[in-house]
């Protein structure tokens, strides 16, 4: 078995038709671990050009891969899957190295993409079309489902074996190459890696290639990407801001894409919930991977008449998380992706007790990287944390009084991406589910639960299109209709 080498420190290529290369024009860049603001790994600084490169390189692989048994693509799925789960403490080694994230999350990241990709594994040999009425005798009429084409996956760091995997697993499985760019924030996570197992699994050559580029480089390399007209599919999953500029060059080349996006969500907990469990629940909600899940909530909605019992139980929850080390196993809340990102958080909080939020736990200066697991109440519209998705370790708590007041408010933001609802009425908790305007809504539990067979998308600023099983494949494929004719058939000329 072919160990792949932890890149601490060392120099990537871009991986393009099978082969690690530089960039065209030599140049590399430097993916920092954000605990120590020291180089991880070295990868290329890709141009166009190197964009145009990968592109080729998927577009040749296409026709092969497209035609390759189905059985053999879900094989190749299924065995990369086994390799990710032999290689839990490698992969953890390198994420808390290359994106601070705590031991937790990077074995659920593992744990995640192996179902991720036997799930897509069974996209493979699933239907490809049905057959159709016609009223022309003796005519077959169908409708076929044919891969796509050469995707353009965008993965971020946040979740970056989960992203990577969910970005084109079932791409694969449907028969289309694709061409990764992963982030600047975390290249061998959201991109190498399993670009590396897929290759040891028996993937061939051009079949997933991997492009990555300077941050300041970004927009044009993304825009050659999108751009390329042999690229028939692309999928994001980052920021609203970027989502926006993806979905217009997508748009501009009549290309489909599924953007998933930023959230602002709520769990609304209402005043029959098991409090001791909703605030379980919430605690994970919130400071997972320090609260940089686009799933994490950001507004935690209590009936006043449970509010200062859910106040307790979670401030004290709070109390017992392991904060710091991420190679502590026990620490929930590590190091924010960098120095900036902690210093953004560290503002939202100055500007919110500024204008009269109450800090409940933690608040204060960011140390670094680390800011601490806080809550902040009396939040209201004026402040910018009300508004702007927090992306780390910060709660706010509202006070309501019935639950159409908890609806309002959880609705009140452009964003959609996911929420929540504790009750212990299951009819009451589907109710207010159903007025609630986010891609997804749990009863019962967290606005992070995701699984591999459900549809993941959102609403609103939140993006469009789906990710998941049958609604990944649709996207992934396109719909022709064919006919075949009694070759007797009368014309009526």
């Amino acid at each position: 078995m072919t160990v792949i080498p932890l890149p601490t420190a060392s120099t990537r290529g871009l991986l393009i038709g099978g082969k690690e290369i530089p960039a065209v024009s030599g140049r590399t860049t430097e993916d920092l671990d954000p605990r120590t603001g020291t180089p991880f790994v070295r990868v290329p600084a890709a141009e166009p050009a190197d964009v145009q490169l990968a592109v080729d390189a998927a577009q040749e692989a296409f026709t092969g891969w497209a035609t390759t048994a189905p059985s053999r693509r879900r094989q190749i799925l299924n065995d990369a899957a086994d390799l990710l789960e032999e290689r839990v403490a490698e992969f953890t080694e390198i994420m808390t190295a290359e994106t601070g994230g705590t031991r937790i999350w990077a074995a659920f990241n593992v744990h995640m993409a192996a179902t991720l990709m036997r799930q897509a594994a069974t996209m493979a040999t699933s239907p490809t079309g049905s057959v159709l009425a016609t009223d022309v005798p003796g005519e077959w009429s169908m409708a076929v489902r044919e891969p796509a084409g050469v995707v353009a996956a965008f993965v971020p760091w946040n979740g970056p074996l989960i992203l990577c995997a969910r970005a084109i697993a079932v791409a694969l499985a449907t028969g289309n190459p694709v061409v990764i760019r992963p982030s600047e924030d975390g290249p061998i996570t959201s991109g190498y890696f399993l670009a590396d197992l897929l290759t040891e699994a028996g993937l061939p050559a051009g079949v997933v290639n991997v492009v990555t580029n300077d941050r300041a480089d970004a927009p044009e390399v993304v825009a050659a990407l999108v751009a390329d007209l042999r690229v028939r599919r692309v999928n994001f999953t980052g920021s609203t801001p970027v989502g926006r500029i993806v979905g217009r060059l997508a748009g501009e080349h009549l290309t489909p894409a599924i953007l998933e996006l930023g959230g602002k969500n709520p769990i609304v907990v209402l005043d029959d919930a098991d409090i001791a469990y909703a605030a379980a629940g919430v605690t994970v909600a919130k400071f997972m991977n320090s609260g940089q899940i686009c799933m994490c909530v950001d507004r935690v909605i209590v009936q006043d008449s449970a509010y200062d019992a859910f106040t307790a139980a979670f401030l004290a929850k709070i109390a017992t998380l392991g904060q710091g080390d991420p190679d502590d196993p026990h620490t929930l809340v590590g190091p924010l992706i960098n120095d900036r990102a902690a210093r953004r958080v560290a503002e939202l909080v100055r500007d919110a007790v500024d204008k009269g939020a109450n800090v409940l736990a933690g608040g204060g200066d960011a140390d670094g990287a680390f800011y601490p697991a806080t809550v902040l109440s009396d939040v209201t519209p004026d402040m910018r944390i009300y508004h702007e998705e927090v992306f780390g370790p910060v709660a706010t708590l509202f006070r309501v009084a019935t639950a159409e007041e908890a609806v309002d408010l959880a609705n009140d933001t452009p964003y959609g991406l996911s929420s929540a609802v504790y009750t212990e009425n299951g009819s009451r908790g589907l109710a207010v589910a159903r007025l609630l305007r986010h891609g997804a809504v749990h009863v019962n539990d967290h606005s992070v639960s995701d699984e591999p067979q459900a549809p993941v998308g959102g609403v609103k600023d939140s993006g469009y299109g789906h990710f998941g099983s049958e609604w990944g494949a649709e996207f992934f494929t396109e719909t022709r209709w064919i006919t075949l004719a009694d070759r007797h058939t009368t014309y009526p000329v």
